[in-house]
């Protein structure tokens, strides 16, 4: 793995299964072979630039989480380890090495399960104009960035293009059935509550972050990413303080950036300048390596 970016993978004689944002899925019959590029998407557009060692990190980092947090729930990841992969793929270790997992191919669920511990964002926003959160009443006086008094689940449609649009649990009850709703509802907040716990002892705030889940052998499972700084707002400790906007160590920052420029979000997304790509991936680094205790294996 080196400093080039990957923005797209073609893995001849692979049927893709799904092209996300970040990511190509590739269909291999009972499993699906997942491969985190270096893109990057803002504001739903995908920008014309990668970022350095993104997609190690978001691959390295979700697999830490699926191991730990394995107890509250079962989730579709099999191995990293590419000495495990089918023989046919090992052609492709330059593409895959590092930023690619085996799962097992569940039914994935049409929601996005999102989970807020603190006041940032469109949630800080809706607060300020309706002293609510995804409908969600709050007490009155919080200020920005401010702890909740309780984590709170706010769950959103997903959309294949476009924008998510947020939704309440009624919704998602008659979507998918109210037994699943409340077991996905249940399951996302013991999750934050476990990672963000763990994450606080090694000096990072989990503000907010976003799960998705599906259906394996009739069960409910933990798939896609999870914990990441693509998903989730990750903020140091050492510099909290509500009131205001956070530093963070996730894709906050390459938003504030756009957000100082005239664009109107919408594609074609602008290129970014080399400081800002190094700094970002500076920051997906660092808060891999503060979460778990090691160093990224870069080559």
């Amino acid at each position: 793995m080196n400093k080039e970016v990957l923005l797209n993978t073609e893995l001849k004689g692979l049927k893709m299964f799904r092209k996300g944002k970040v990511r190509d899925v590739y269909d291999l019959g009972d499993k699906l072979l997942i491969v985190s590029t270096d893109r990057i998407s803002c504001f739903d557009v995908v920008l014309p630039c990668g970022i350095p060692y993104k997609g190690a990190v978001l691959t390295a980092l979700s697999c830490f989480w699926f191991d730990f947090l394995k107890d509250i729930i079962p989730n579709h990841f099999i191995t990293a380890d590419l000495d495990k992969y089918p023989q046919e793929l090992r052609k492709f270790r330059k593409e895959l090495s590092g930023r690619s997992m085996l799962a097992v191919k569940s039914k994935a669920l049409s929601v996005e399960c999102i989970v807020r511990g603190y006041l940032s964002g469109s949630g800080w926003k809706e607060y300020q104009k309706e002293q609510s959160v995804c409908g969600i009443k709050l007490p009155p006086g919080l200020k920005e960035s401010a702890k909740l008094p309780e984590p709170i689940f706010t769950p959103s449609t997903k959309a294949d293009s476009g924008h998510d649009q947020n939704v309440n649990q009624e919704y998602i009850e008659n979507l998918i059935g109210r037994e699943i709703a409340g077991k996905i509802a249940r399951a996302s907040i013991d999750i934050y509550e476990k990672a963000a716990g763990f994450a606080l002892s090694k000096g990072i705030i989990i503000a907010d972050t976003k799960f998705e889940f599906g259906i394996f052998n009739e069960k409910v499972i933990l798939i896609d990413e999870v914990l990441t700084p693509d998903s989730s707002r990750f903020w140091p400790l050492d510099t909290y303080a509500s009131g205001k906007a956070q530093a963070s160590f996730d894709k906050q920052f390459v938003r504030d950036y756009l957000e100082a420029l005239d664009w109107d979000k919408m594609p074609p997304a602008p290129g970014l300048p080399g400081d800002i790509i190094e700094k970002t991936s500076w920051k997906y680094l660092e808060v891999y390596k503060n979460l778990t205790g090691k160093e990224l294996q870069l080559c």
